[in-house]
């Protein structure tokens, strides 16, 4: 009986490490396509990634378009279409303004009416890969444009019931801009980050804030989570979720420059 209890036990120590999930996506951030034509080098970075194995899906990570007008973000979802695996688009300070009639709203109905596939119907939203949870929180502004990050309270709001409603998951959280500034930027802080930062000290399942908007590439380590801040083109990243249906993933990202 004794025998037959450590076979066992091997048997399942040996079934996890087998059947324990991997999971691989890209993030873009920074881009600021221009329908002009004078930014290309998405359509290099993309050539690039569809050559990559087993990539699940891409983020774009705000900054998307050079302006907040409609013909550079139709150029730009048209490039973003020759991925050859879903997208999913966080919206920057550079990609809205209500004053040139890109509000978010019109931003995500120009997306949806030229990415036919496209589900997300707001600026924060979430989708679900293999047992993650990932949420895109916006914290741009459309009617007072400008470099700092400002997450409102009924985002922080939606943000924090997310996260309780999904207490047994792993989340990764992308978002245009950082909570830990990656480099010494004042015009570009965060308003009040301490106000999000009390929510994810609430949770214990945020395994990674993903974001750009500095221009900088740097991974911080803070209370057990992984803030990753990705610079444009031509960077992006490739992020991979070792075991990531277990309470304690391992989490790699691997810098690229496409050429």
């Amino acid at each position: 009986m004794k025998k037959f209890f450590t076979l066992f036990a091997t048997f399942l120590l040996f079934s996890t490490a087998v059947f324990a999930k991997d999971m691989r996506f890209v993030q873009i951030s920074d881009i600021r396509y221009d329908a002009d034509g004078k930014n290309n080098i998405l359509r290099k970075m993309i050539d690039d990634i569809n050559k990559q194995k087993d990539v699940e899906f891409v983020v774009f990570t705000g900054d998307n378009i050079n302006r907040p007008e409609k013909d550079d973000l139709t150029a730009f979802l048209d490039e973003a279409k020759r991925l050859n695996c879903p997208f999913y688009i966080v919206i920057g300070d550079k990609d809205v303004n209500k004053h040139k009639e890109m509000s978010k709203i019109q931003y995500i109905k120009t997306i949806k009416k030229h990415v036919r596939k496209y589900k997300p119907e707001t600026p924060s939203y979430k989708f679900e890969y293999d047992g993650v949870i990932f949420l895109a929180v916006d914290g741009a502004k459309d009617v007072i444009p400008g470099t700092n990050g400002y997450f409102k309270e009924d985002v922080l709001n939606w943000l924090d019931a997310e996260l309780g409603l999904h207490k047994k998951h792993n989340v990764i959280i992308f978002q245009h801009f950082p909570l830990i500034p990656p480099a010494e930027k004042e015009t570009y802080y965060t308003f009040k980050p301490e106000n999000y930062l009390k929510i994810l000290a609430r949770h214990n399942n945020v395994k990674a804030v993903i974001s750009g908007h500095f221009g900088v590439n740097k991974e911080q380590n803070v209370n057990g989570i992984v803030h990753i801040s990705t610079a444009g083109a031509p960077f992006y990243r490739i992020i991979d979720i070792m075991d990531c249906d277990t309470a304690n993933p391992t989490i790699w990202a691997e810098l690229k420059e496409a050429r």
